[in-house]
């Protein structure tokens, strides 16, 4: 699949979307659509590694009028509404999710939803309910380490191996990902801790983050909400969701730590948006980051639903605690996004797993 998706991407995506395909083929009763920003409309990437998440809010509301065109996105309330068997769902429905709680979630894709009179359920962190401007602790992380000239040695800190810090942009990136996993095993007061020890270290100067929180574009992209923020975003018509109090690894985590993370927050945010929060999206949200375990945590911390970010039916979901998502990325084009939405792609997925060929006297339908 990997050998053949510069194929897909550039080649069938496009030709299917020309002829409609997409917007005919039998699709699941849902979808469950995953965004993690936009991009501010002026901000230029120096880095398509760390900004690749997010999406420029042209292809956003390009985005959203495909799908009021040719399917039937539901708000959140809705959804819980069918969740709880209350309620029927459309044909083609689609549910919007966005993770982390970005400052760009209420300065512009809430008004882009607005006027599409459309509805978001968005995930934040406990830190979402503070007063103090703050980024994700793995995306300052990344930043300092980006901040870091030539090579520094290894270090010991409370017990744990910190690796040296290469030059090399690429071994740098994997350092990153390694550091992130093996902090996620300290509660939160521990990785910030850590922050402040390790810009000691690398010889950052003490004000070196300053621009990323004060800087007008620099704060849409890096900076999360805060506490009045969530407020005027929950007024906004949107619905707020947990999505951990800080954003470890949750299986890296003792089970104390990790039930905390998921517990801690659903009271937390639900005081200071003025709405109950009913549903959580696990950090990462890969196999890799979460597991029965944490399906478990959230179901004893009376969540309705949780959801990774892995592609897939919700019908075919294993629990409500287990939902998957399509999630969005700025290099996505209009047609390989529809191919997501519509469950396309991962019917291929499926396919190719399975080691199935095609059958010369099936069309197109009968495969998929």
């Amino acid at each position: 699949m990997r050998v053949l998706s510069p194929i897909l991407q550039r080649v069938v995506y496009p030709v299917l979307a020309t002829v409609g395909y997409f917007h005919w083929r039998a699709v699941s009763p849902l979808r469950v659509i995953t965004y993690h920003g936009v991009l501010p409309d002026t901000y230029r990437s120096a880095d398509r590694f760390l900004d690749n998440t997010l999406v420029s809010v042209e292809s956003f509301r390009s985005q959203l009028a495909l799908l009021k065109k040719h399917y039937n996105v539901i708000s959140p309330e809705r959804f819980l509404g069918w969740l709880r068997k209350a309620k029927n769902l459309p044909e083609r429905a689609v549910l919007l999710t966005c993770d982390d709680g970005l400052l760009n979630n209420l300065t512009t894709m809430a008004p882009v939803l607005q006027e599409e009179g459309l509805q978001c359920l968005f995930f934040v962190t406990g830190g979402s309910a503070g007063n103090t401007p703050e980024m994700l602790w793995y995306m300052e992380l990344y930043l300092m380490m980006a901040e870091v000239r030539g090579t520094h040695p290894p270090v010991d800190w409370q017990g744990t191996r910190i690796p040296a810090i290469p030059a090399d942009r690429g071994e740098r990136i994997a350092c990153w990902l390694q550091l992130l996993k093996t902090l996620s095993r300290f509660d939160a007061m521990g990785r910030r801790d850590f922050l402040c020890e390790a810009a000691r270290w690398w010889g950052l100067d003490s004000e070196w983050k300053r621009k990323f929180l004060d800087d007008p574009l620099l704060r849409q992209r890096f900076q999360l909400l805060c506490a009045p923020d969530l407020r005027r975003l929950a007024d906004a018509g949107m619905t707020i969701g947990a999505h951990t109090m800080s954003h470890p690894v949750l299986t890296e985590q003792l089970p104390e730590l990790a039930r905390a993370e998921i517990a801690d927050c659903r009271p937390l945010l639900g005081k200071c948006s003025g709405q109950p929060v009913w549903a959580l999206a696990y950090p990462f949200g890969d196999p890799a980051s979460v597991g029965n375990r944490e399906y478990q945590f959230a179901e004893s911390a009376e969540y309705q639903c949780a959801f990774l970010n892995v592609g897939g039916s919700v019908g075919e979901a294993s629990s409500r605690f287990a939902l998957p998502r399509i999630h969005v990325t700025g290099e996505m084009s209009l047609p390989a996004y529809e191919a997501h939405s519509s469950g396309f792609h991962d019917a291929l997925q499926r396919m190719f797993r399975r080691g199935l060929k095609p059958n010369r006297g099936r069309s197109h339908a009968a495969l998929f």
